[in-house]
């Protein structure tokens, strides 16, 4: 996209609307992309084959991880304090028959050893509730959306 691009997509937004990032992702060469937000940020999109890149199916599984991080964090921190450790693995094989993941597993782990039994347990649910309300990756997946593709040409 280029900057007049991106600026034309910015001035259709309607007086008093919140600014929005703006993506796009660009070809740098065989099955090699950048993607790129108006914020300055840059990731790196290929096939598995290519050294130093994300798949697309990678970066779908960081963005539900990175979402379950980011909605547990309030709560987590809330009680264990702001330095707490927390890794999400996130996993789930293609079916590239139909190309699609029938099924992504997160784990989120955390150190709750200082935590009783039972404060342990109401963390947890909490933790959960704070997910399912608030991970729009993981409900927009859950949900299925709806894809609409448009193809310009000069």
């Amino acid at each position: 996209m280029t900057t007049d691009q991106q600026t034309a997509q910015q001035s259709t937004a309607e007086p008093g609307d919140k600014p929005h990032t703006e993506l796009w992702v660009e070809r740098t060469g065989t099955r090699r992309y950048v993607g790129r937000s108006s914020r300055g940020a840059e990731v790196l999109v290929g096939s598995e084959d290519v050294e130093g890149v994300f798949t697309p199916g990678e970066l779908l599984k960081i963005a539900l991880g990175a979402c379950t991080g980011m909605s547990s964090d309030r709560p987590l921190a809330r009680r264990l304090g702001d330095d707490y450790d927390a890794t999400i693995r996130v996993s789930g094989a293609a079916d590239r028959e139909n190309e699609v993941y029938p099924a992504l597993d997160e784990v989120l782990e955390i150190d709750l050893s200082e935590l009783d039994d039972d404060a342990a347990e109401r963390l947890l649910i909490v933790v959960q509730r704070a997910i399912d309300a608030v991970c729009t990756v993981g409900r927009t997946v859950k949900a299925g959306a709806a894809v609409n593709l448009a193809i310009t040409t000069d």
